[in-house]
């Protein structure tokens, strides 16, 4: 066995291996180059992207040389894999601006070196692809039966699947057999709904130049895959009502962020300590142990800091903190604006919180405050006609509004 693979194993980073032996036995012999794929139909990506990328640091700081793909190419078709419908088409301009904002994201959380990091973008092989010769270089390698069996393309056919879409696995087989080609890349990991991806790109690497542990070792190509993280309740991890966890802070706020880590269900903790974070497994299981409530605080911070920073991240704690016990710093919550002059007149409750974006619609609002579930400086507010007025305010002039358990918003007065 391979310790990094171990490592992967133990942290929960293992679904499925092309060949487990002959991948540990390569690593075994030495630093191997592997790549992690990703495609820029969005100008962030979400936490949930970023599996592939803890485990690339893993393999990483075991001694290999890591490569973040990020599809330029491959997003102007965009793959079917784990799609219930057709990715909405966007101009050649728009995925070129998101090639470079995931770049500087990845950046920040890899370290691109050039030497033990690097990152490509497959524009530069695919976009220029004469497509006769590709289809009798590389379509001839791949059998329309094989490709029907795979998942991602069963399900589609079910739904409705594009000409353009059936294309995206031979596209992908051929990053890998670029990737081979220009860097010695023996290995691409990625999350278990690639499996069919992937192991089309080993398959063509051995048709093309003939890999095989009798004939050329050095032509031998690998493909690992890691489970789809789900949470306790069976949906989707990173996905909120307000909708995908991004990295990008003007779509996701930092406090937002650590707040979705914070408020994980118990029995995700320690998966996601292990997932998200590169604290020791000894140390993760001691800090599971004792006070839940403190863990996730902890998971939380943890998170926060590899994705923005230290500095954020205690922003965000100090934030959470005056939120919840009164404690922290007010200043680093998150927080609207509101004319002195309307506070002065009177603003009815609902007008209140509707104005800090806190509590969902003016109806949902009202049943909010009926239930009870609506406080203004930690004064629980049951009347739907109540009117808010300065005298109303904290000692800094300022209105803490909550509704719910842990929806927080400082009222500041202009």
């Amino acid at each position: 066995m391979n310790a990094a693979l171990e490592t992967l194993k133990e942290r929960g980073f293992f679904a499925q291996c092309t060949d487990e032996k002959g991948l540990a036995e390569r690593m075994n012999a030495g630093p191997i180059s592997f790549y992690v794929g990703c495609d820029p139909t969005g100008p962030s990506l979400h936490i949930g992207h970023m599996v592939p990328f803890f485990a690339l640091r893993h393999l990483r700081e075991a001694g290999h040389h890591a490569i973040a793909l990020i599809g330029g190419g491959t997003a102007r078709i965009g793959d079917p894999s784990g799609k219930t419908e057709m990715r909405k088409m966007i101009s050649y301009e728009q995925i070129d601006a998101n090639v470079e904002s995931i770049k500087k994201q990845l950046d920040k959380f890899i370290g691109f070196d050039g030497k033990t990091a690097l990152a490509d973008n497959n524009k530069n092989w695919l976009a220029d692809l004469n497509y006769i010769d590709f289809l009798r270089d590389i379509g001839s390698c791949f059998s329309v039966n094989k490709m029907l069996t795979f998942e991602a393309y069963k399900q589609r056919l079910e739904r409705g699947l594009s000409f353009i879409e059936f294309n995206y696995q031979l596209l992908q087989a051929y990053d890998f057999l670029n990737l081979h080609q220009k860097y010695g890349t023996c290995l691409q990991i990625g999350g278990d709904d690639q499996w069919g991806n992937i192991t089309a790109g080993v398959d063509l690497i051995r048709r093309k130049l003939g890999g095989t542990t009798e004939l050329n070792e050095q032509h031998n190509a690998f493909g690992l895959t890691f489970p789809l993280i789900t949470r306790s309740d069976g949906k989707k991890m990173g996905k909120t009502e307000k909708g995908a966890i991004f990295l990008d802070e003007s779509l996701t706020s930092v406090f937002d962020f650590f707040q979705y880590w914070r408020n994980v269900a118990d029995p995700d903790v320690e998966k996601f300590f292990k997932l998200f974070t590169f604290l020791p497994l000894d140390e993760i299981s001691k800090i599971c142990a004792g006070d839940i409530n403190a863990a996730k605080e902890r998971l939380a911070f943890e998170v926060t800091k590899l994705i923005h920073s230290e500095e954020k991240a205690n922003q965000a704690l100090a934030g959470a903190k005056a939120a919840f016990s009164g404690q922290g710093d007010k200043s680093q919550m998150p927080s609207a604006e509101i004319a002195k002059a309307t506070v002065e007149a009177g603003i009815g409750v609902i007008d209140l919180f509707a104005s800090a974006n806190l509590g969902g619609s003016k109806s949902d609002i009202r049943r909010l405050i009926q239930q009870g579930g609506a406080s203004i400086n930690g004064t629980v507010i049951k009347d739907v006609k109540a009117v808010v007025s300065l005298n109303d305010a904290d000692d800094d002039g300022d209105f803490v509004l909550r509704a719910g358990k842990k929806k927080f918003c400082r009222v500041v007065v202009k």
